[in-house]
């Protein structure tokens, strides 16, 4: 590929992840690791086609290794994971969900997907709380599980 094509690749793939199109820092080091494919290119570095693609993937996978979770951290200010604040928040799927599946809620303005991951089915429209998350998936149970569970505690 010409020194120009890397280029263009890795300028409009940080352009992509400036518009908002993917949020997650990736495409950043993605665009970098083109752009210095490119720029090597531009030195006058002859490669073959192989030698830039694995040298592009090599830059590609080490910056992100390396300096992602940096940049991310940097970015969120030092802010604690937002799935923390979740926890608790009540939900209600539209649909019925049994023990271990999943379904879409709405929570915050946001659609999620959503893990039953309580004993019991929560049905279509019935409440639900948020217990945990993993990443973008929330954990729910029955908000009637999660009472009888409170109400069997023995109090000290």
């Amino acid at each position: 590929m010409p020194w120009w094509g890397w280029l263009t690749i890795g300028f409009g793939l940080m352009a992509a992840e400036l518009l908002g199109i993917e949020a997650a820092y990736y495409l950043i080091f993605v665009g970098v690791a083109a752009i210095l494919t490119g720029l090597a290119g531009l030195a006058g570095l002859e490669l073959p086609i192989w030698g830039q693609w694995l040298a592009f993937s090599i830059l590609a996978i080490a910056s992100m290794v390396l300096f992602r979770r940096k940049l991310y951290d940097r970015f969120r200010g030092g802010l604690p994971a937002f799935g923390n604040s979740l926890i608790g928040a009540i939900v209600s799927p539209g649909e019925d969900v049994p023990p271990g599946g999943r379904c879409r809620v709405r929570l915050r303005g946001s659609t999620w997907s959503a893990e039953n991951a309580g004993a019991t089915p929560i049905e279509g429209g019935q409440q639900a709380r948020v217990i945990a998350t993993d990443g973008t998936l929330l954990k729910v149970t029955s908000v009637s599980d999660t009472q009888e569970n409170v109400s069997d505690t023995p109090n000290p």
